[in-house]
């Protein structure tokens, strides 16, 4: 009998007990390769020592200050070097304590801009269907995924939705990547005229959409399309990468790779890598000195933002990824395993799509190869690999309604950035058996 609240009370869950580098035990002694890092956090592996040792430094020091009393020197550290990772002009970092509060906190700093430049009408949030951004109401709002949002459709706001630019399921045929990127984006510019540009405060867009479709990447020129839009309608760009960003497709940013830089990004799950839970706000020197120099104040806050200790540890996990070189290694491992699962599934019968970027990579899975027919919800493919998956010792991280909330299933990978060669090709190789064992029933 157990007093936790579990997410799914009717499934027993083994008991995790001990975790290292890229595996987790349980308390019978069984060994997972964490295929997944949970949900894309654990990038640098478990068990790492001198982010245990940064923990207990910074407890030694002082374990909580209220920002609106004090700042730290771990959130200042912390700030530093997340603005120096990457190219991106993104000047100012915003500290929270979970994706969904950073894309809350988001939305609300973008309404705030506008406010401030005296544009009260400026009220919408344009998003994406098959979206994530979280779970809070105002994360679902935004939200393009409508399982998560249908037993709170009462409480959500009606924000706007367009299309993704997700070439397997909405590029026509013959149509050229190219010109399948320009129309994908213009569908926004049509979404801000048919609203009125006056009411848009600003779009919404994971870089590489994770949980939802599976490893989703823009095809090349979207983002700067979506940029140029953005830009001529004075609407902000808000990038998602709460689960694609902090070095998961092999640059700091994955928003690097499409040559974009928004207004507001959101980091989280690679930020602290599973040690703390810590998420960030990053934003331009411009969009800051609009509130600041406007009314003075962001209204808004949270009792354990910028948390010394979460800080301290998201720190030393950054420190890591530097230290190790392994960027580097997100980029060489995510070729291999790109390499490995296009020679397992690249001509199976039921995978009709490999796709994703550096250590962010899925399958997706349907009936028929030949027209892309998903299978019918009811079998629950992708929770039968996950079943089958982990009897192997393998955890993978599967997704249902990768089409439209309802149809389609799709397996995201997305194993330590310190992931090795031999688990890469152990990874694939399990999977294998655990997908052909799931078909098969």
């Amino acid at each position: 009998m157990t007093h936790v609240f579990h997410r799914s009370p009717k499934s027993a869950l083994p008991v995790a007990v001990h975790g290292s580098g890229t595996y987790v035990t349980d308390d019978s002694g069984k060994r997972y390769i964490d295929a997944c890092g949970g949900a894309a956090v654990s990038c640098i592996g478990h068990g790492d020592r001198r982010v245990q040792e940064a923990v207990q430094r910074q407890m030694a020091e002082i374990s909580y200050a209220h920002t609106s009393f004090f700042t730290s020197p771990a959130a200042e550290a912390l700030a530093d070097h997340l603005c120096e990772a990457t190219p991106v002009p993104l000047d100012k970092v915003y500290f929270v304590g979970s994706g969904s509060e950073a894309v809350e906190a988001a939305i609300k700093m973008a309404r705030q801009y506008h406010l401030e430049r005296g544009e009260p009408s400026r009220k919408l949030v344009i998003s994406r269907h098959q979206s994530y951004h979280g779970n809070t109401l105002g994360a679902l709002s935004v939200g393009g995924n409508p399982p998560r949002r249908k037993p709170y459709g009462p409480f959500l706001l009606d924000e706007p939705k367009i299309e993704p630019c997700f070439s397997y399921r909405y590029g026509r045929d013959g149509e050229s990547a190219e010109d399948y990127a320009l129309r994908a984006a213009n569908l926004l510019e049509e979404k801000i005229l048919e609203l009125g540009p006056e009411t848009v405060v600003a779009f919404l867009a994971e870089t590489v959409v994770g949980a939802t479709a599976g490893a989703v990447t823009a095809e090349a020129g979207y983002f700067r399309r979506i940029r140029e839009i953005c830009d001529r309608h004075g609407v902000l760009l808000i990038l998602d990468e709460v689960m694609c960003g902090a070095g998961r497709t092999g640059s700091f940013l994955a928003c690097e790779q499409e040559d974009v830089a928004p207004d507001i990004l959101t980091l989280a799950k690679g930020l602290g890598g599973g040690y703390q839970p810590i998420a960030a706000v990053m934003c331009t020197d411009h969009v800051y000195r609009t509130i600041v120099e406007g009314s003075g104040s962001f209204v808004h806050g949270h009792t354990y933002s910028a948390h010394p200790i979460a800080c301290a540890a998201a720190l030393a996990v950054q420190q890591v990824i530097r230290e190790d070189d392994l960027l580097e290694n997100v980029v060489e491992r995510g070729a291999q395993l790109r390499e490995r699962l296009e020679a397992r599934f690249g001509n199976h019968p039921h995978v009709g799509d490999v796709r994703g970027r550096g250590l962010l990579q899925a399958i997706e899975l349907v009936e028929h190869r030949d027209d892309k027919t998903p299978f019918s919800p009811d079998r629950r493919i992708g929770a039968r690999i996950k079943r089958d998956a982990m009897a192997l010792g393998l955890m993978v991280y599967p997704g249902a309604g990768t089409i439209d909330g309802v149809s389609g299933d799709h397996v995201l990978l997305a194993p330590p950035y310190t992931v090795d060669a031999n688990t890469i090709d152990l990874i694939v190789e399990r999977l294998g058996l655990a997908v052909d064992a799931a078909l098969a029933e």
